[in-house]
Parts: structure tokens; C-alpha cells; sequence
């Protein structure tokens, strides 16, 4: 193998576990969404202020890591493939979209520094929902040209 060859397929095992990595981050958030908005069996309850906080942070964390470590890579110019940058500049808009409901969720629910109102939750994690589904749908076509040949 040459050193260029070597170079590449670096360069991919890296491209390939940061996806690996947004794809974990993106289950256990959803993973939290469901506990949050009641959809476990049997359970009709409010959230209690721990799963709440949890899922507050952990929706910060994957919002944060798809933008400054997927997006800002392709932006700043550590990406060459043309198909890639075309792609996330597409989708990029609609996802930072998406990733202000996100941060506004938070600051409502995020019990750290106020007391929690729970009289709209439904409503909130109904949009939030919403944006988290379109949010899914523009990082997958982001997905699909970075790990296509």
C-alpha cells in the first residue's frame, strides 16, 4: 500500500467512525425522547426531572457534535469532495433550523437553573419532535455522501 493509499484510507476510517459516533449520539437521544414524551408501555406519567435534565443534555450534545464536528469539517475546508460540500450546504440551513428548537427546548426544560413548567411539554416536544425528524432526514443525506465512494 502506498503512502498515499494509506493516507485515504485513514482519512475514511475516520470519516466512517465520526458517522459511527453521530449515530450513537442520535440513538440514545431518541432513546431519551421516548422515555420524555411517555411512548415506554404502560407509562402515562409526566418525566421526572432527571430523565427530563438527561435528555436535556444529551440533545445539546448531539446537536453540538453534528454541527462543530461534521459540519465545520466540511465548511472550513477539510473536505474535498465536492458532492459532500454541495450536499451540506443543501441541507445545512434546515438543519440549524432544527437545532434552534433544540436549544430553545433546552433553555425551557433544562431544570439546572429554574424551575421546571410542565404545562407545554406535549406541545414542545411535539415541534421539537417534528424538527428532530427533519433534523434526522438532512444529517442522513450528509451521512450517504460521506460514506459513498
Amino acid at each position: 500500500m502506498t503512502m498515499s493509499e494509506a493516507r485515504e484510507t485513514d482519512r475514511r476510517e475516520r470519516t466512517h467512525e465520526m458517522v459511527r459516533k453521530l449515530l450513537g449520539e442520535r440513538q440514545q437521544m431518541l432513546s431519551l425522547f421516548c422515555r420524555v414524551a411517555g411512548l415506554e408501555p404502560y407509562d402515562q406519567k409526566l418525566p421526572d426531572s432527571d430523565i427530563l435534565q438527561e435528555f436535556c443534555q444529551v440533545l445539546v450534545d448531539y446537536s453540538a457534535f453534528g454541527h462543530f464536528e461534521i459540519y465545520e469539517r466540511i465548511v472550513s475546508g477539510r473536505e474535498r469532495r465536492g458532492q459532500v460540500v454541495m450536499v451540506a450546504r443543501d441541507v445545512y440551513p434546515r438543519i440549524a433550523e432544527a437545532s434552534e428548537v433544540a436549544v430553545d427546548f433546552n433553555d425551557k426544560y433544562d431544570a439546572s437553573d429554574h424551575a421546571l413548567d410542565l404545562h407545554q411539554l406535549d406541545r414542545d416536544l411535539c415541534k421539537l419532535g417534528e424538527e428532530l425528524a427533519v433534523r434526522i432526514e438532512m444529517e442522513d443525506r450528509i451521512i450517504e455522501a460521506l460514506t459513498s465512494r
